[in-house]
């Protein structure tokens, strides 16, 4: 979770302490790869540090356009956050679409489990549960877009100070982040543990 969270604090703290945008995505990416090399003397997953550094390297992406569209560096720090706030609303979009045509995505998940991908569609209650844990997942992406979206949008046009709005979605990445992800996944193993899953049912007989 820390891979997550220190690259995103020193990027939003080096840029409104040093105004230098370059310094804070160099000081993001050196705090990635310094995270990068302790998981890998530990011998530990270096999964999380990895998406940190894809997650620098989209933002990186995004801020180099609004450079070369003639944007200020208020507007390329803005830039640094516009991938995460895409990306939940097109993660919510898709995961909602797969309720909404009763094809859960959550359901491969389980089918995945039990061997077959699609046998969970043959019960109405293990689709209604799926639906539901899909929702589960769908929430957290919908609040992000739902909380940052205005504020980066407030401090593109200038309603609102860019530094503020960069202080506030540097802040609201990493409370709306790790932490609410993992309220969303406690809430699907406390609704998995009061409905019946296509695992428990082949136990059952057993």
């Amino acid at each position: 979770m820390a891979e997550a969270a220190v690259p995103t604090i020193l990027f939003t703290a080096t840029w409104l302490t040093m105004r230098d945008l370059q310094l804070a995505l160099y000081v993001s990416i050196g705090a990635a790869l310094v995270l990068l090399a302790i998981r890998l003397v530990q011998r530990s997953t270096v999964q999380f540090v990895v998406n940190a550094l894809f997650g620098i390297g989209i933002g990186w992406f995004f801020v180099h356009r609004s450079a070369s569209a003639g944007g200020s560096e208020q507007d390329q720090a803005l830039a640094y956050f516009l991938p995460g706030i895409l990306y939940n609303g097109g993660y919510a979009v898709v995961l909602a679409f797969t309720c909404l045509i009763r094809w859960p995505l959550v359901g491969f998940m389980v089918g995945s489990i039990t061997g077959d991908p699609t046998a969970w569609r043959s019960d109405r209650q293990i689709v209604r549960l799926c639906s539901r844990l899909t929702w589960l997942l769908v929430a957290p992406c919908i609040l992000r877009v739902a909380i940052q979206a205005p504020i980066w949008l407030a401090g593109s046009s200038g309603s609102i100070d860019p530094d503020t709005a960069v202080a506030a979605l540097g802040v609201l990445k990493i409370v709306l982040g790790w932490p609410l992800q993992l309220a969303a996944l406690g809430s699907m193993v406390w609704l998995l543990s009061r409905n019946r899953t296509p695992v428990a049912a082949e136990a059952a007989p057993a």
